[in-house]
């Protein structure tokens, strides 16, 4: 990546994460760290490894593009070092926290840093793929936590109906990436895109002129379902065991104020959270979203309001860290 646009993405991610901590009540925040102690260290420290999760299932798909039988292709991917795509994993992430709209800010700057290793066309296509994998998982995690609700809580008529929405609205998202990982969502995604008011134009210009590029993109990603459906599997697997995996974040953190805490209970706290906050999609940091949902959460499970603001704040605090971690990541070339 030039150091031009590399200086473009850390001074913009530099400039919302100062906005962020400027948010913050910094007299509560010292209380909330006094009262957590070492398990903010372990939280902090927990987010290094789940990173490997995600690092993993986009390090699979990128050498599933390599099993083309073209040479350029495997020597292109055979440059390619697991903890430099960790790195770009984790600014990627940092970036995407800190922009509305979620992915308007982390998957440009992942495609612009792999393009001069394995090729723009392979850079996007494993990019939209690996976005597709994530959020797919993310249907799937909700979908599971639905079942677990049940199994170990007890249902009202209200929370039912919650219930059989939510999961009519998983099943949606699941159908839909489905047709999309066998089709491929490059072209279909920007036909959307000519949708929207003051970029039809562009839209249509840019798939008449880049028409045949897309059409490779869109083949790369349905070869992964249709050609390997084990890597796709796995990719899938490995982020969906990244989402529960995560819910250790809340069972450090609740140990700390309830130490009769369950995991199922952090599984649910989790679910709850991130789907309420990817709803909000369109605020930098899920500001406000992420913290009603876990006071939200924490209180349909018969805790305390002080327990929800107190995750909601420990969470807080370990996602500007990751934030700045992923920032300085981006001006680090090796």
């Amino acid at each position: 990546m030039k150091k031009k646009h590399q200086n473009i993405f850390f001074i913009f991610g530099l400039i919302v994460l100062a906005i962020m901590v400027s948010q913050l009540d910094f007299k509560q925040v010292w209380e909330g760290l006094q009262n957590a102690g070492y398990w903010f260290v372990a939280v902090v420290f927990l987010w290094a490894f789940l990173y490997l999760f995600n690092t993993t299932a986009w390090y699979i798909i990128i050498n599933q593009g390599a099993s083309n039988p073209d040479e350029k292709n495997k020597e292109a991917t055979k440059k390619l070092s697991y903890w430099h795509l960790y790195k770009l994993t984790v600014s990627g992430f940092a970036l995407n926290y800190a922009t509305p709209g979620g992915l308007m800010g982390g998957e440009p700057y992942r495609i612009m840093s792999l393009s001069p290793i394995i090729g723009t066309e392979r850079a996007t296509s494993s990019v939209i793929l690996y976005a597709m994998t994530h959020i797919f998982s993310h249907f799937w995690f909700w979908l599971i936590s639905i079942f677990l609700y049940i199994f170990t809580q007890s249902v009202t008529l209200p929370m039912g109906i919650l219930l059989a929405a939510t999961g009519a609205f998983c099943l949606s998202g699941i159908w839909f990436f489905l047709k999309g990982y066998k089709k491929g969502l490059a072209v279909s995604g920007l036909r959307i895109v000519r949708h929207i008011p003051g970029l039809r134009k562009w839209a249509e210009k840019f798939i008449e002129k880049h028409q045949q590029q897309l059409a490779t993109i869109d083949q790369q990603i349905s070869a992964l379902h249709k050609q390997n459906p084990k890597t796709f599997i796995t990719a899938v697997l490995l982020e969906l065991g990244c989402r529960l995996a995560s819910a250790s974040e809340m069972f450090f953190i609740l140990l700390v104020i309830l130490p009769s805490v369950n995991y199922i209970d952090c599984i649910l706290i989790l679910a709850f959270t991130s789907l309420l906050a990817n709803m909000l999609f369109f605020m930098p940091l899920q500001l406000g979203g992420r913290e009603g949902g876990f006071m939200l959460s924490t209180a349909g499970l018969a805790m305390s309001t002080e327990a929800g603001i107190f995750v909601a704040l420990i969470v807080r605090l370990r996602e500007l860290i990751w934030v700045a971690i992923g920032l300085l990541l981006i001006k680090l070339d090796k």
